[in-house]
């Protein structure tokens, strides 16, 4: 039989947040074309963060070429409640580009409509729930060929089987899945990585026979590298070294490096797995800190009752404790090289372990980098990490393991704009033996309670980071906190000024000396999202936007030109939001604050991922969990998660 209780309340997800917590690639050579592309990528990967260096913490400086323009007529808000397909403005044409169970590369099986596709042949589809991604520019045609990789956060279980998620009760009184279905949720999740190019009709299309298109999903064996690799922590009875594990999943945002490749990130990993030792859990901050499932509503998925390591609960006779480790091995920055399709995934346990949306790059004109990480639950912290090593970009050997060494730090958003980045460094302050912390390990499976003892300031959600071209200012979305002033360890602050905080913020700040491993930065809000000003709302809905009103910002991204593309992600039937339509993607001018709407998305769904080409042209969003039948559009066919690409009706640039 099919367990109603098995679809998830967002009410009792939402009760959830409010318990107390404790708070390789081997060395193989690289083949030519891969050498072109790290010797002549940098200016495409990564050209927007090589301006010149501004003083201190001045006004925003101009993107390159001056302030972009923003020159399309805005769309109106979307509230039709059977409004099922995406609209952008006149002038501008949008279709479905690569769908949930498209076939990954020729030969593979196609989608079936009734979702009866099997396990076997969703490893050879794309994945659920597209998130995340980025574009990754061939050389030699850089805006009209490349890499497109994209994540898959997670499944939408009532349409990936057939008749929805079968859940058996036992007279225990314990659910349990079948073993087909969880292989088939495990093979939906995790990274596509497709050819894309422009024919020479003008057309966008997939490379099907491209030996670069690969799916990697939560099947896929990966190697763990860095300070926590093969310590007691990452150790299981299935891999008592500590250094090899299997898949990823709860891929949200991502980030990539100027040496090319793709960086994704490992979410609401804590959802799949269970610890139903109360009193262990209670005790192991590795687990309670970060709110591994008790066997509560928050746990999704039930794959331990078909995949043994996702059990969290300790088994003295077992190697290890059993895989009470497991959930340690997941919350890493997982480096994929989508250049090299037989290449193993990298986790870099050197950045943290965290429940992270983004690895967002800042790099300096000499080759100095951080990294940026937002950690997406209510109350939790913004990060950045600096590698010991500086990018080469005429040296591949020696970026190809810069992010196994360097320093984790946790940001202070203090009083008057100022801000502090604060190191998560075992022995350094309170990160000693007797908090809990023997090595640098113990601070990087825990980051969060390394955190809490630093004293970093709780945010409302922070999700994705953006870097502005040409001056390395950094822009950082806080989605939402009905909690913000309720709980104490929560208080209305500068940077998170609303109680409760029902539509969220953008914060902005720059670096001192626009120095990316600088450690004091200076900070200020660009924008508070909601109503207008004189809209009849109460206080707390109403924000600063000049221009379009919308709540929730979720994904950030600059174009090349300098405007900043904003994505949301809130209820649209919900009773704050409803009269904010549709999902939406925005676009704003970092200058003068001024937004307008760009598109609205189907009922239902979240807008998410955006790429595009180094000339703006071509333009790629997701569409995720789309919640009427999008893109078929017909009222019937099962909802797909979909990458949509956006071009100009006259082939210019996207924005203008």
């Amino acid at each position: 039989m099919t367990d109603s209780r098995f679809r998830i309340d967002p009410d009792a997800l939402e009760a959830l947040d409010d318990r107390p917590v404790a708070r390789p690639r081997a060395g193989a050579p690289l083949d030519p074309h891969r050498r072109r592309f790290l010797r002549g990528g940098l200016g495409l990967a990564a050209a927007g963060f090589f301006g010149a260096p501004l003083a201190g913490c001045a006004p925003s400086a101009p993107a390159p070429g001056g302030r972009p323009a923003i020159g399309f007529t805005p769309l109106a808000r979307q509230t039709d409640p059977a409004f099922d397909a995406v609209a952008v403005p006149d002038g501008y044409r949008a279709r479905a580009f690569y769908a949930w169970g498209d076939p990954i590369r020729a030969g593979a099986p196609a989608w079936k409509p009734g979702a009866s596709n099997d396990w076997r042949d969703q490893l050879e589809q794309a994945g659920d729930n597209h998130d995340g991604m980025h574009y990754f520019p061939f050389p030699d045609d850089p805006n009209g060929h490349g890499l497109l990789v994209i994540n898959h956060e997670k499944v939408e279980t009532e349409y990936l089987h057939p008749n929805g998620p079968t859940v058996r009760q036992d007279a225990d009184g314990r659910r349990r899945r079948p073993v087909r279905e969880v292989k088939k949720e495990l093979a939906a999740h995790g990274v596509s990585v497709i050819e894309v190019r422009r024919d020479d009709d003008g057309e966008w299309r997939r490379v099907m026979d491209s030996r670069y298109n690969r799916r990697i999903s939560a099947l896929t064996p990966m190697v763990l590298r860095g300070p926590a690799a093969g310590t007691p922590g990452l150790r299981t009875a299935s891999d008592p070294d500590g250094r090899t594990v299997i898949g990823t999943f709860a891929n949200c945002a991502l980030g990539y490096t100027p040496w090319g490749t793709y960086l994704a990130c490992e979410e609401n990993w804590p959802n799949y797995f269970v610890n139903r030792d109360a009193a262990d859990h209670a005790g192991r901050a590795s687990h309670a800190r970060y709110r591994v499932s008790q066997g509560e509503v928050s746990n999704y998925y039930l794959w331990e009752t078909a995949e043994p390591r996702f059990d969290a609960t300790p088994d003295p006779a077992a190697p290890h404790g059993g895989h009470v480790n497991e959930p340690n091995r997941f919350g890493w920055v997982v480096e994929i090289d989508p250049f090299d399709p037989d290449g193993t995934p990298v986790k870099r346990t050197a950045m943290g372990r965290l429940v992270r949306e983004c690895s967002t790059p800042s790099v300096a004109p000499d080759g100095r980098l951080a990294f940026y990480f937002g950690d997406d639950t209510r109350g939790e912290y913004v990060y950045k990490f600096v590698p010991a090593g500086r990018y080469r970009p005429d040296d591949p050997a020696a970026n190809r393991h810069l992010l196994d060494e360097g320093t984790l730090y946790v940001g202070v958003f203090g009083d008057g704009g100022k801000g502090e980045w604060r190191p998560l460094v075992h022995g350094q302050g309170p990160l000693t033996a007797e908090n809990g912390f023997h090595d640098q390990a113990d601070v990087l499976i825990n980051a969060r309670g390394a955190a809490d003892l630093v004293g970093a300031t709780t945010m409302d959600r922070p999700e994705w980071v953006a870097v502005k071209p040409g001056n390395r200012e950094v822009y950082v979305s806080l989605t939402n906190n009905h909690k913000r002033g309720q709980v104490p360890d929560q208080p209305v602050n500068g940077a998170n000024p609303r109680s409760p905080n029902l539509h969220g913020q953008i914060l902005r700040w720059r670096e001192r000396d626009d120095d990316p491993p600088a450690t004091r930065f200076q900070w200020e809000l660009f924008l508070l999202a909601g109503y207008h000003r004189d809209t009849d709302v109460p206080d707390a809905q109403k924000g600063t936007i000049d221009g379009d009103v919308f709540s929730s910002p979720d994904g950030l991204w600059f174009d090349p030109d300098g405007r900043l593309w904003i994505e949301t992600d809130y209820d649209d039937a919900g009773p704050d939001h409803a009269a904010m339509g549709t999902n939406q993607l925005l676009c704003a001018d970092p200058d003068t604050g001024e937004v307008k709407r760009f598109l609205v998305g189907p009922r239902g769904c979240e807008i998410t991922g955006i790429t595009g080409t180094p000339d703006g042209r071509a333009l790629w969003i997701n569409v995720q969990h789309p919640g009427i039948s999008f893109p078929a559009g017909d009222g019937h066919t099962r909802p797909r998660s979909a990458t949509v690409l956006i071009e100009k009706n006259d082939g210019g640039v996207i924005g203008t």
